[in-house]
């Protein structure tokens, strides 16, 4: 069974962040990417899942302090929903922002070679948790090895490339020939709502053990005025 149509809901599943700010001097660098794009993006991903769904994502230094400057102006605790993975091939390199995250999982790199260190840091984030979808902001090329890695894998998750925030996560949007509502909204906090499959109304709680089975039980109406 390959990834999931764009078009599908999805349930209470983790949700995987792949994403990053496109470094045109990088040698992995693809295409520019829209970095006030990318920035909206990532906090309208977590403004429409924090509390909700758990996140998962892989440090890049662009992103980390991103979620954590969104993080900790939301009343969650975060460090309960959020998972971020580093590899120690890169512990010199570390944002601060990594300090704060209580929940880093830390994956001994394989020796100093770089690719190797990334693709067993990938694999192992990847397999350590259930994901109902995978969201692309940005990136370079990555990005688009994370996404073979899900597809090699076989697991049913829905596939949402945002192209409107440029870098790998359009290349992915064009080779994939996704909803050209991915390329056009700019709204990405209803996008967000609408593709994984969330109620405005769901209730957010301070860690996952609160949060009911059932999203029914979530919802929380609307007062009648």
């Amino acid at each position: 069974m390959g990834a999931c149509g764009l078009g599908q809901l999805i349930g209470s599943g983790a949700i995987f962040l792949s994403a990053g700010v496109p470094d045109p001097g990088a040698p992995h660098f693809l295409t520019e990417g829209d970095t006030a794009a990318i920035t909206a993006a990532v906090s309208g991903l977590l403004y429409a899942t924090l509390g909700r769904r758990r996140l998962v994502w892989g440090g890049h230094p662009a992103i980390t302090p991103m979620i954590w400057s969104v993080a900790q102006a939301m009343n969650i605790d975060y460090g309960e929903w959020v998972t971020l993975y580093q590899s120690l091939v890169f512990e010199d390199e570390f944002p601060e922002e990594t300090a704060h995250f209580n929940n880093v999982v830390f994956v001994k790199g394989v020796e100093k070679d770089v690719p190797q260190s990334l693709e067993k840091m990938r694999k192992q984030m990847l397999g350590e948790t259930r994901f109902e979808a995978a969201v692309f902001i940005g990136g370079m090329a990555g990005v688009l090895d994370e996404y073979e890695l899900i597809r090699a894998s076989g697991d049913p998750i829905a596939i949402i490339p945002v192209a409107s925030t440029g870098g790998a996560a359009l290349t992915l949007y064009q080779r994939l020939d996704a909803d050209p509502l991915l390329a056009d909204e700019l709204d990405y906090v209803a996008l967000f709502h609408e593709r994984l499959g969330i109620d405005p109304n769901e209730r957010r709680y301070q860690s996952p053990r609160e949060q009911p089975e059932a999203v029914a039980d979530r919802i929380k109406m609307p007062k009648r005025k």
